[in-house]
């Protein structure tokens, strides 16, 4: 039987073969993972639906196809097993982003005339690139005439355009270094841990965002009074109904919801020249996963959500990302990012926007500060829990002025908001 390359979410229409498990020839169990398959948003492993022999390995690691591709060939003794490749079928390919807005990008290398003859005829392998090649090959600002490609038919992968990019590097990465290097008596014990899949996908992100995005940082101080005070008048009874303790986190996602609604050039991604504003507020909320790496599970229509609704819901996605129980599309849709660090005690965190989104916004510690007050009798001094929140905008979308006041309004509606209303 066939192993076909699997839907990987609504709005994903091809993967990435990451690695194999198992080489031709070995026996496999049934529900024994045999493969690994990514796309730029998440992984998932590919089990054995039959036990048999892997025949035949038709899709090489590293190579992208599309949703419904064979991938390999099983045989389960039933004699259904076909040993011919099957051909990629000849359709366009969409962008790999799920907001309403994308096009399909024409390779940089595909002038008019080649255009026409590939309306005319099948693709080369040359000419089939993936959005996630494409979008490397735009950024390194890369040929891909210039690459040899190692997939089917000369076929560009993302592992050829990484290793271009590796080689530009090499003159800056030989730079004589004052650290020590790994060949030297002083690193002699230094152990080499390779990355996962999910660090390897969240490192490739993050510097794809950095190189693309002009990061401006922008910060202020909430007073969370009212909102402490929601929190304790609830404290014992919500733990005791839930079976955990209510964070500031809801508080500030409602409030950053909210606020969106009257600022919505930061719920919005940038599609080429254009600034894409979407009407649903979806919530990506980053999740530790330690060791392990960084995933962003979104809560859809969040702005729907009451404090408790939210606090449940982004409980229930992070208790599932930790498990490893999120399907593919619960990672995809977000429109801006919520990054939480304050468990830790943090003073202020620079967070990296989660691309093609705008914006991102990380909480840090809340601590007991001594702050000044206005009353009746003049100013006066108050022991206040306080907090800072950070928000990482791309400079192209919006302007320092617009950020700022986005971050007044979000502070204002922590800080004059009665929350006991909201539970």
């Amino acid at each position: 039987m066939k192993v076909l390359m699997p839907q990987l979410g609504e709005t994903v229409a091809e993967g990435t073969v990451a690695v194999w498990h198992k080489d031709e020839g070995d026996r496999v169990q049934v529900d024994e993972i045999i493969a690994d398959v990514e796309t730029d948003k998440a992984a998932i492993e590919i089990p054995a639906a039959v036990a048999g022999r892997l025949t035949k390995i038709l899709v090489a690691a590293g190579e992208t196809v599309d949703v419904g591709t064979a991938l390999a060939l099983i045989d389960d003794g039933s004699g259904d097993v076909e040993a011919k490749e099957p051909e990629p079928a000849d359709t366009p390919e969409p962008a790999d982003t799920p907001e309403p807005a994308v096009e399909t990008a024409t390779p940089a290398s595909d002038t008019p005339a080649a255009v026409t003859t590939a309306r005319a005829s099948a693709r080369t392998g040359k000419e089939r690139l993936s959005p996630v090649v494409r979008r490397l090959l735009s950024e390194h600002d890369l040929d891909p005439s210039q690459l040899n490609g190692s997939g089917k038919d000369g076929r560009v992968t993302r592992k050829d355009v990484l290793a271009a990019i590796a080689t530009s590097d090499e003159e800056t990465r030989l730079m004589p270094s004052p650290v020590a290097s790994p060949s030297s008596p002083a690193s002699s014990t230094a152990k080499r841990v390779p990355f996962n899949r999910i660090r390897r996908v969240t490192a490739e992100h993050m510097v794809r965002s950095k190189a693309t995005s002009p990061h401006v940082l922008q910060a202020v101080e909430v007073d969370f009074s009212h909102v402490n005070r929601a929190r304790d008048s609830v404290r014992d009874a919500w733990r005791k109904q839930h079976g955990y303790s209510l964070t500031f986190l809801p508080f500030i996602g409602h409030a950053v919801c909210q606020a969106l609604k009257e600022f919505p050039n930061l719920n919005a991604s940038i599609n080429d020249d254009a600034l894409v504003m979407h009407s649903d507020i979806n919530l990506a909320v980053a999740v530790d996963l330690g060791a392990d790496g960084l995933v962003a599970p979104v809560v859809k229509s969040a702005d729907a959500l009451s404090v408790a609704e939210l606090s449940h819901r982004v409980r229930d996605v992070s208790s599932r990302a930790r498990s490893g129980d999120l399907a593919v599309d619960e990672f995809a849709g977000g429109t801006y990012t919520l990054s939480n660090n304050g468990s830790f005690g943090t003073l202020i965190t620079a967070p990296i926007i989660n691309q093609p989104q705008v914006a991102i916004l990380s909480m840090d510690g809340i601590r007991k500060r001594p702050v000044v007050v206005e009353g009746p009798a003049g100013d006066a001094l108050a022991i206040r829990p306080v907090g800072v929140l950070a928000q990482s905008f791309d400079h192209r979308a919006v302007d320092g002025a617009y950020s700022a006041a986005f971050l007044a309004r979000v502070r204002e509606l922590l800080e004059q908001t009665d929350w006991s209303q909201q539970l």
